[in-house]
């Protein structure tokens, strides 16, 4: 079956171009082939690849210089480097500079199409085109190639013609309020005002004179008249967020105002019309707060006509790439900071992070290290210590004997400057059984010779 994905490849050499092409394309991959870095730059936009493959020596652009222009234009794009010239130096300065993976050739295709899908797997897919992102300007502050969020924001353009009541459900830090202003911005409402309130964040005796306003003298302190939000919005969008946490008493006022769409100021004898869109939000189960007692029943289903649900963080991780990757060029020109990109074990720990605080906990991450980093490549370490994870946790047992393996090929390898079989005869196992264990953990014995040499 064939996958979404693209690779663009890249190499001077047709035969291998041509080999690789093979390859991928059986694996189900779809693949675009061109023989030089100044091919690869001018077919970008038109291919669109979720992922770059090049070889490193190359006639006019290496592989490097076109990972830089490539890094320039799309910071998010995983690249894969190929050399048959590589050293462990090489490898080392490449990755340091952001490159997801470094092969030499000759090069196993096992190893290569792990190297592939794990690079896919923490980059999430391509990024959209010029004219998808024109035609999505309603929708542009909301970063996302998820399945299930698309499915959200397909919901919410089509409601948003309307005039229904919208009610967003999900948790803290999802971006209740972003969601809101796109419906706002797809609405023919759009040219009018959007205003936000979080009714938690408001003390109750001052939250009625904020949504309905107040006349002079109504209460100690009302030097004047003042236009309450419902009268602000007018001809525009109300966004309650929080709406669960609204008092009792203020929930029958509010029922008032959406059934008869005039808004009475506190200490006014008179109601003034008005002409709002509602869009209510809440992190909490209000079906147990009506159970409770809490929220009106009434109310509820008078802002619940359409429900939009945002998924959690978690349950979206293919656009944790995304979102980290703007945040962290948001924040470093914010603090004129030369921090260009997370290393590819960095990456790898922010999209299996747990993120319980959402999208908000995740640029209070990026802002925290983007600020710390020393250098321009953000490491694991510092997201590691962003997060307050334990370093010293127990690692599972599949997980300490793997690593365990590898640390002791490489010493066997160091020891034998890459000679498989005196390496097989310090490890007391064949030949055959040690290649065996050499590919499981993607060991090149050459890389070992070749470092002996230099040594």
């Amino acid at each position: 079956m064939e996958r979404s994905n693209r690779i663009l490849l890249v190499d001077d050499d047709p035969g291998l171009l041509r080999l690789l092409s093979i390859r991928l394309k059986s694996a189900g991959y779809q693949v675009a082939a061109v023989e030089s870095g100044h091919e690869a730059l001018a077919n970008l936009a038109a291919v669109r690849p979720d992922l770059v493959i090049t070889d490193l020596r190359m006639d006019g652009m290496d592989g490097m210089a076109l990972f830089d222009h490539i890094r320039e234009q799309h910071p998010t794009l995983p690249v894969i480097i190929l050399t048959a010239h590589g050293s462990i130096p090489d490898a080392v300065a490449a990755t340091k500079r952001g490159v997801f993976s470094f092969l030499t050739k000759p090069f196993d295709s096992s190893a290569l199409l792990e190297q592939l899908e794990k690079a896919l797997s923490i980059s999430g897919g391509s990024e959209p085109s010029p004219q998808e992102d024109a035609a999505a300007e309603w929708r542009s502050d909301i970063i996302t190639r998820s399945p299930a969020m698309e499915d959200v924001l397909g919901r919410a353009r089509m409601v948003a013609d309307s005039d229904a009541s919208v009610f967003i459900q999900g948790d803290s830090g999802t971006g209740k309020e972003l969601l809101a202003q796109a419906v706002h911005k797809a609405s023919p409402r759009a040219g009018k005002p959007f205003v936000a309130i979080n009714c938690g964040a408001i003390p109750e005796t001052l939250l009625e004179s904020e949504l309905f306003g107040h006349k002079k003298g109504a209460f100690t302190g009302a030097t004047s008249d003042q236009k309450g939000l419902f009268q602000t919005a007018d001809g525009g969008t109300l966004f309650l967020d929080e709406i669960g946490d609204m008092p009792l008493a203020l929930q029958v006022k509010l029922l008032r105002v959406l059934q008869e769409r005039l808004v009475r100021p506190v200490g006014a004898t008179e109601g003034s019309p008005v002409d709002v869109r509602i869009i209510t939000a809440t992190h909490c189960d209000l079906a147990d707060e009506m159970a409770e007692g809490r929220f009106r029943e009434d109310l509820y289903y008078r802002l619940n006509v359409v429900a939009l649900e945002l998924p959690a963080l978690s349950e979206r991780s293919e656009d944790v790439p995304l979102l980290a990757s703007h945040f962290l060029h948001q924040i470093a020109e914010k603090y004129d900071k030369e921090v260009k990109d997370f290393a590819p074990e960095a990456m790898e720990r922010l999209v299996s992070a747990p993120w319980p605080g959402n999208v908000r906990q995740l640029f209070n991450v990026v802002e925290q290290v983007v600020t710390l980093s020393p250098t321009p490549i953000i490491s694991e370490d510092l997201i590691q210590r962003a997060l307050n994870e334990d370093p010293e946790d127990l690692p599972s047992f599949a997980d300490a004997r793997s690593k365990f393996e590898r640390d002791y090929l490489i010493r066997v390898l160091q020891m034998s400057g890459g000679n498989v079989s005196q390496a097989a005869r310090l490890a007391k196992r064949n030949r055959t059984e040690f290649y065996k264990l050499l590919n499981r953990h993607h060991l090149d014995p050459a890389l070992f010779k070749q470092s002996a040499r230099e040594n």
